[in-house]
């Protein structure tokens, strides 16, 4: 079971500081007179050993200056970068923590040559490479109870592509990501290593793959960034068999290049196209760690993503700034002191790789040491579980479970935080809201329902001038009723509703007579005179509500079905809308209905349509009939 353990700034002991910055070196080139063009002169000097400045290039009588690390002059040495910047973090590799050392600079400021060298004058990377055997061959003799083994993997990203030096014929490589967050490259090549010689013989013949190619500021100019990978894995011989895995980068970045001083053009322009936007975006990855966004743009780049260990991730980093003195590189070399300057403010957090086989027991990391190395989220988790386990009468610190318990719940734990980040908790809050809504329309439905059903009852009532005046009310709240669910439906969409027909509006008094039969109406002849004013009112609204189908004429009766009926067989949306009782919703559902089964044989038939029950079509039949005969 893996471990994470915090580590110190420096000499790799367990304490209480995680955090170790990242180290910033600046080496800067021999002046070249054949490099200066017009004869200008140098525009940075060196002031000290941490210090260096630059002309202000909007005043010449001004300079700029800025502290480091590490200052390496024009007359420093290989030897001389190797011992001040990159040994001291080397030894962290054996107590299975993570190093990284890689060259920025502009194209021509001599990063190559600070990596690589030349058989007289190696660079960081055989020098490094060599001191890991020497350090793993003093660790074997003073600690006979440990053993290594070391292995290495080349790779380059060229235009966007992750490609395996150590097998040029292999095609663009994917970039994955681990439940531990490591990052891994699937197939790419690792070749175990026995000495330095044995490490040297795989070397040279992959560098000699990088893709380089000539422009006008160098003979060679590098058109990928290269990226070694030195891994060293420490296994105790016997128990508990605990396992330290440490991991060197050794990055040599491609040059920002300035097109119109290098004259690219063609795959030459593409290639430096590709090399600036990586580097743009090693930029942003450096601005959003420096502001503490929440959010690092990591994954914008093949090249940030496989530093996000090195640029505020978990290893020891050095980073070697490399500028050129001549004027012709002034923006170049501003551009990069700015960046440099912003780079030494990043902070990483160290943790050491341990293993522990699962037959042997396992110590749970203590609080301290567990938050120190999984970052803010992980810091969140172990506290939380430790108050849990307080709660629950178990110390914090204690083992609760077996390991493969505690794997599968740190599993649960992380998809528990996966499933709760923001837009899963959007999608829950948008539900909520949703289901609300439906509620609050479904409350209204319910409400409208019953005002319909106490304006029928007021309808069928008796002619009571209080009744009455109730009966106008509650229609006037429906009509608003109406409006109100339209509203809460559909906000952006206005839709007129149509209040149920009154038959005081189309019923004038003076067909009265002609719609009643005579036997049923003959009845106010034998009382007496015939009722006037509001009285005749009261006689002929009560003769209608009353059982009205039988009180009309049969034939006025069939002549208005059948226009009702010929409406619906042949009306468009418009004309189906100017039946009473009959919305956008219902128009729609009967020119559906209508075009799957065909036209409507009789008037009943619009009963077969979906939410038109029984009530609602004697309610449609009486407003619809009433009112044609109105007009």
């Amino acid at each position: 079971m893996a471990q994470r353990v915090a580590v110190s700034e420096v000499g790799g002991g367990r304490a209480s500081k995680r955090t170790s910055r990242v180290r910033v070196a600046v080496r800067l080139r021999p002046y070249m007179e054949e490099q200066d063009e017009k004869g200008e002169g140098p525009c940075v000097r060196g002031l000290g050993p941490q210090s260096l400045e630059i002309t202000n290039w909007r005043n010449a009588t001004e300079t700029l200056q800025y502290q480091f690390d590490v200052f390496h002059g024009e007359q420093s040495t290989q030897q001389e970068v190797f011992l001040s910047s990159v040994k001291p973090i080397l030894p962290h590799l054996l107590n299975g923590q993570n190093a990284s050392v890689f060259a920025y600079g502009p194209t021509g400021a001599g990063k190559t040559h600070t990596m690589l060298g030349s058989p007289e004058q190696p660079g960081v990377i055989p020098r490094a490479v060599r001191e890991v055997f020497h350090l793993v061959r003093e660790q074997e003799r003073e600690k006979g109870d440990w053993e290594y083994s070391i292995g290495m993997s080349y790779l380059e990203i060229y235009n966007e592509k992750v490609l395996d030096l150590l097998s040029p014929g292999s095609q663009d490589l994917p970039i994955r990501e681990d439940k531990e967050r490591n990052i891994l490259i699937p197939g790419l090549t690792y070749v175990p290593l026995s000495s330095f010689s044995h490490f040297h013989t795989h070397f040279i013949p992959a560098s000699l793959n990088r893709t380089t190619a000539s422009t006008k500021l160098n003979q060679r100019s590098s058109r990928s960034h290269a990226i070694l990978l030195i891994k060293v894995v420490k296994s105790q011989r016997g128990p508990p068999h605990r396992q330290l895995t440490g991991k060197l980068y050794l990055v040599d970045l491609a040059g920002s290049e300035d097109n119109r001083r290098t004259g690219n053009q063609g795959l030459r322009l593409k290639e430096s196209g590709a090399i600036n936007l990586s580097l743009f975006t090693l930029s942003k990855v450096v601005d959003c760690l420096n502001a503490g966004a929440g959010r690092v743009p990591y994954r914008d780049s093949k090249l940030t993503r496989l530093l996000q260990d090195s640029l505020g991730g978990s290893a020891h980093s050095v980073m070697i700034t490399n500028i050129a003195p001549e004027y012709k590189y002034y923006f170049d070399t501003f551009t990069a002191l700015n960046f440099a300057a912003k780079s030494k403010l990043i902070v990483n957090r160290p943790f050491v790789r341990e293993t522990v086989s699962s037959s042997a027991p396992v110590k749970r990391p203590s609080d301290e040491q567990a938050s120190a190395a999984a970052g803010e989220p992980q810091r969140k988790r172990v506290k939380e579980g430790h108050e849990e386990e307080e709660k629950e009468g178990v110390p914090a610190g204690a083992q609760p479970h077996s390991p493969a318990v505690s794997t599968v719940l740190d599993r649960l734990l992380a998809l528990e935080k996966l499933m709760m980040g923001s837009p899963e908790r959007e999608r829950l809050n948008l539900l909520k809201t949703v289901a609300q809504s439906r509620r609050e329309i479904q409350e209204l439905r319910d409400k409208q329902r019953e005002l319909e059903a106490k304006a029928l009852k007021f309808e069928r009532a008796d002619q009571d001038k209080g009744m009455q005046g109730d009966s106008v009310l509650c229609k006037t709240e429906l009509s608003s009723l109406h409006r109100k669910q339209s509203t809460v439906a559909r906000p952006k969409k206005q839709q007129a509703v149509v209040p149920p027909l009154q038959v005081s509006q189309v019923q004038p008094l003076q067909q009265c007579a002609v719609l009643c039969k005579p036997s049923l109406c003959s009845s106010n002849k034998q009382h007496g005179p015939v009722l006037k004013g509001k009285e005749n009112n009261k006689a002929e609204d009560s003769c209608i509500s009353n059982d009205w189908e039988s009180r009309l004429d049969q034939s006025v009766l069939q002549q208005s079905q059948q226009k009702i009926l010929e409406i619906l067989n042949s009306g468009t949306l418009k004309n189906l809308k100017t039946l009473q009782l009959v919305g956008d919703k219902t128009a729609k559902l009967i020119l559906g209905w209508r075009e799957i089964n065909g036209p409507f044989q009789q008037v009943e038939d619009l009963q077969k349509v979906e939410g038109i029950t029984a009530k609602r079509f004697s309610s449609f039949i009486k407003a619809n009939i009433l009112g044609t005969i109105g007009r």
